[in-house]
């Protein structure tokens, strides 16, 4: 199946569940890189359908990934049935990476990818998969090219599915992040230019998981020099900033070494340039 990533403007019809299954490989051994979120579940679970004990998934561990992702990617490979590998992978070992440019994405999946690649390579041959879908290509992704460049396949998007397609299709067949809001790496909440560190990783993790803990769907810690702006989703964000709320969160954050701590009264929305 030859990805279409690089020509993102190819005109046809989306395809059909029926029509996406009969291009999944139907023998062999197959891996998807499997987050904590949908749109590489849909693709583990449509893989489990043609390919059976063929199918395998590998979820990535290491500072740039949260650990409430790793779980959910547990769940799912549970609910699944799919065997389930953890690879560690450091792309902080990368001087490019560190740097944070705008293209980090890309030296952050050219390391990730790279280690699947590695883990699989005991396994024979190989076809990889991953969850890009249409709607990913709305704006400039270095990460799709490096995933491209690896010879990942993306099914979603050769059927010109997008996140409403892919919800509706974890809905239909109960998959438990059907639900799940978007995420993205934690190197995501750092300005750009500003070096990352594992430590300064860590504690962004360590800052959304207190925010995740009073029951906020989405939460992001942008951080910019040693300040911190937390953003929930826009229809939470009058919880955020109620009050005592609103000063414990600052108080709690700012104990990880961040100042100023302030809440964003807009929510999260079109994604900003960090």
């Amino acid at each position: 199946m030859a990805s279409p990533v690089l020509a993102p403007s190819v005109p046809g019809p989306r395809w059909s569940e029926e029509v996406l299954l009969a291009h999944l490989p139907a023998r062999g051994t197959a891996v998807v890189a499997l987050s904590g979120g949908v749109d590489s579940a849909v693709v583990a679970h449509l893989l489990a359908r043609t390919v059976g004990g063929g199918a395998r998934a590998v979820t990535l561990t290491g500072p740039a990934i949260s650990p409430a992702e790793v779980e959910r990617a547990t769940r799912v490979a549970r609910h699944i049935g799919v065997p389930l590998a953890f690879v560690p992978v450091d792309p902080l070992a990368l001087p490019e990476y560190r740097a944070n440019p705008s293209n980090r994405c890309f030296f952050c999946r050219t390391v990730e990818m790279g280690g699947i690649r590695a883990w699989a390579s005991a396994l024979g041959s190989v076809r990889f998969f991953d969850g890009v879908h249409s709607d990913d290509l709305g704006e400039d992704r270095p990460g799709i090219r490096a995933m491209d460049s690896a010879g990942f396949e993306h099914p979603l998007l050769e059927a010109r599915w997008g996140k409403r397609e892919v919800r509706a299709y974890a809905r239909a067949v109960g998959l438990p992040n059907a639900e799940q809001p978007s995420d993205a790496c934690l190197a995501s909440r750092v300005r750009h230019g500003q070096p990352l560190s594992a430590l300064l990783l860590q504690r962004i993790a360590r800052a959304e998981e207190r925010v995740f803990r009073r029951g906020f769907r989405r939460v992001r810690v942008r951080v910019d020099g040693g300040s911190a702006r937390i953003e929930v989703d826009p229809d939470e964000v009058a919880r955020l900033l109620s009050e005592p709320l609103a000063s414990e969160l600052r108080e709690e954050i700012g104990t990880l070494g961040f100042d100023p701590v302030t809440l964003d009264p807009d929510g999260y929305g079109v994604r900003r340039t960090v």
